[in-house]
């Protein structure tokens, strides 16, 4: 049984990790933002006991640090972290360069830059110290994007963090591996989630799917089932990995 935290597990993608997770035996502390009902429902959902929920906007240290200590001091150290939490795209951040003035560009890059990679920087530095500290092994996955790869003009600020975190992973896991912690990455194309709900029901659905050869879009509990595998020990020679989960949409 490991001890998980899963940063922005209120819906999506975090709240399949973190059903998944329970399921495999481990205890889950549910990380969320502001919507602490949808990550009631996430608790709801877990299997298994000994889980607990803890807020906090990951994008101040201070805060981030917090959210550890309580994970962990309900928890014991935390041998697992899934970085989930991110500022995703949507209407409210579309920041496209000929699109948007320069107040929001600047806004919005600073947003996307400390949730989507600081925020991960941070949270992966106090848990891989304190997995140092007691002298455990642990593993840490980051989500990452296909938009990391292919670009995103209409949220280069999205683009440019999870290209940043997919190549930070990477040194952590050079970095981290003397202490048998093993980093890798996953990267998704587009998924299901809640939030693309209106986006897949409009007249853009079938474009979107057919943005797959096989005609559809992912799951997040796909995802969640690779952030399984990589977060067992049998994953360990994995790390450094950044596995693409697009449905052959975007091949490097």
């Amino acid at each position: 049984m490991a001890s998980v935290l899963v940063t922005g597990a209120s819906r999506g993608i975090g709240r399949a990790a973190a059903v998944a997770l329970s399921r495999r035996g481990d205890r889950i502390a549910v990380h969320y933002g502001a919507n602490r009902a949808a990550a009631e429902q996430t608790m709801s959902e877990l299997t298994g006991e000994g889980h607990v929920l803890v807020a906090g906007d990951l994008a101040d240290p201070v805060v981030a640090q917090a959210v550890l200590e309580t994970a962990s001091g309900a928890l014991g150290t935390i041998d697992v972290l899934v970085n989930n939490a991110a500022v995703a795209p949507s209407g409210e951040t579309y920041h496209r360069v000929d699109g948007v003035d320069y107040e929001a560009w600047q806004s919005t890059w600073r947003r996307m830059l400390d949730v989507d990679l600081l925020a991960a920087a941070n949270m992966t530095f106090l848990v891989a110290n304190a997995l140092i500290a007691a002298g455990r092994p642990g593993a840490i996955v980051n989500v990452g994007s296909r938009g990391a790869n292919r670009g995103e003009p209409d949220f280069p600020a999205y683009g440019a963090a999870k290209a940043g975190l997919h190549a930070f992973g990477q040194s952590m896991a050079i970095a981290l591996a003397p202490h048998a912690i093993s980093v890798a990455t996953v990267a998704p194309g587009f998924i299901g989630t809640e939030r693309q709900g209106p986006a897949l029901a409009g007249d853009d659905g079938d474009s979107i799917r057919a943005q797959s050869p096989f005609g559809r879009v992912g799951t997040p509990e796909e995802v969640a089932a690779a952030i399984v595998y990589l977060t067992s020990p049998q994953a360990q020679w994995a790390s450094g990995a950044v596995l693409d989960l697009n449905g052959a949409s975007y091949l490097r």
